[in-house]
């Protein structure tokens, strides 16, 4: 039977520059379904990426009813622990729900957004054909830039894993390697349980 977990954890804060900062979050993704081109992947996203796919998803698909995104309240802080964790369960509910929709997984954005780091321009562009790259190129160049899972890991500690290929940067034509590349997918219990 077809399964797709995922998990949006690790919210970390990112400085844009000396007066803006935001919190991105780890979006985990493991499954066997057939409309995904990595079974396992992991990403980081911001909040207003998530409002970007809400917006591509409707208008996409203007029959169905996407669930809400955490509301964007004017007195969220980022310090706040609390209303840190209570959007981040806001964006998994919101995944865990347009995952569920067979039209919605059609969607090549959606698996751009959670099996590469393109911005939202970027993914556009390839989306809409105005690349050299496929959607699955795209896929597979981040996952092969990107090779931090948890069986990964294990072969490394054990000393299997001779490169690593985490800090290679990207000529694949991507568009710029950056740290948020290498989000540092880990084993964790929660990832364990499904």
């Amino acid at each position: 039977q077809e399964f797709v977990t995922v998990m949006v954890r690790d919210p970390r804060i990112q400085k844009e520059d000396s007066w803006h900062s935001y919190i991105d979050y780890e979006i985990f993704i493991h499954t066997n379904s057939i409309c995904f081109t990595r079974k396992t992947s992991c990403v980081r996203r911001r909040y207003r990426e998530f409002v970007w796919l809400r917006q591509r998803l409707q208008s996409n698909a203007v029959l169905i009813q996407l669930p809400e995104l955490p509301s964007k309240t004017p007195f969220f802080n980022m310090n706040n622990p609390n209303h840190v964790d209570h959007r981040r369960q806001g964006l998994q509910e919101f995944l865990e729900k347009i995952l569920q929709d067979a039209l919605l997984l059609s969607d090549s954005r959606l698996h751009l957004f959670l099996q590469t780091q393109l911005s939202p321009e970027d993914m556009e562009a390839c989306v809409s054909g105005q690349t050299k790259y496929s959607v699955a190129d795209a896929i597979h160049s981040f996952a092969s830039l990107n090779r931090r899972f948890p069986i990964e890991d294990e072969e490394r500690k054990k000393g299997k894993n001779d490169a690593d290929s985490d800090s290679e940067s990207s000529s694949s034509g991507l568009g710029p390697s950056d740290d948020s590349i290498s989000c540092g997918c880990k084993a964790s219990p929660a990832s364990e349980e499904s």
